[in-house]
């Protein structure tokens, strides 16, 4: 199992739902830990009810069915499926109408969906999910990438309160890749993730919604500044080593040939 999650953490993004298709086969007793800890890109549907597209995941997935956020309605429809109590449904349905708002305004379109559950420890599970597909042909407004997929996964585990404060725990995942092929770059390829977690305890005055908001903030940005330091500026520095800019290369000194 060990081998197996290391193996996933480096294959390419594109390749990872064969691999994990793969290892499923050559691993059938550990496939629940598989598909519990293995991030794969967001997948979308569209809700027949409503007419609006949501991502697919693990937390909305019941046998082959998934939960739309927008009808709580599974598709295809199932029997006997779990469904969150009529209070946290309440609060899904505002998450994912502020999530909407939020990742409108951070990622200039894009999909959202946000899914909650009770736990076993009187507290509750939500789950915040971004989906940008940043191409020509998908949402780029800008129109720089031949390919670009952004997938954001923030899991919150919220404890039961205590004196009006809440334990928070979030796990995100950001898994990024980009193609470009155009005549100023080049054909260029860059695709990775990268997990980190959050722990905090925080009063419940405000609601649940306003904390979980403000620590998926927060950690969004850490997580941009990481992938820009060790993606984007290791790359800018490998490259510009291996074949520096020609404004670089005027300035270096000449060779005497006398």
């Amino acid at each position: 199992m060990e081998a197996a999650m290391g193996l996933m953490r480096r294959i390419h993004p594109k390749q990872s739902e064969t691999a994990l298709s793969a290892l499923l086969s050559l691993l059938p007793h550990s496939s629940s830990d598989l598909l519990s800890q293995v991030d794969q890109p967001l997948q979308v549907l569209r809700d027949l009810e409503s007419g609006k597209e949501y991502i697919l995941c693990e937390y909305n997935r019941d046998a082959d069915s998934y939960r739309s956020p927008w009808s709580n309605k599974y598709y295809p429809p199932l029997e006997d499926a779990l469904y969150p109590s009529s209070e946290l449904r309440k609060l899904e349905v505002e998450a994912n109408e502020v999530f909407s708002i939020y990742r409108d305004q951070y990622y200039e379109g894009g999909i959202s969906s946000v899914y909650m559950w009770e736990d076993d420890n009187e507290g509750f599970v939500a789950c915040f999910l971004i989906k940008k597909d940043g191409s020509k042909t998908g949402q780029g407004r800008r129109g720089h990438l031949q390919e670009g997929a952004w997938d954001a996964i923030h899991v919150i585990e919220v404890g039961p309160e205590e004196e009006s404060i809440a334990h928070y725990c979030l796990t995100s995942t950001i898994m990024l890749s980009l193609t470009t092929n155009d005549e100023s770059s080049g054909t260029f390829s860059l695709s990775g993730s990268i997990r980190r977690q959050m722990n905090m305890d925080l009063s419940v005055a405000d609601g649940h919604l306003c904390n979980m908001g403000r620590m998926i903030e927060e950690m969004e940005g850490k997580l941009r500044n990481s992938l820009d330091q060790v993606y984007f500026g290791k790359t800018k520095e490998m490259v510009c080593t291996l074949r520096p800019p020609s404004e670089v290369v005027l300035r270096l000194p000449t060779a005497d040939m006398a």
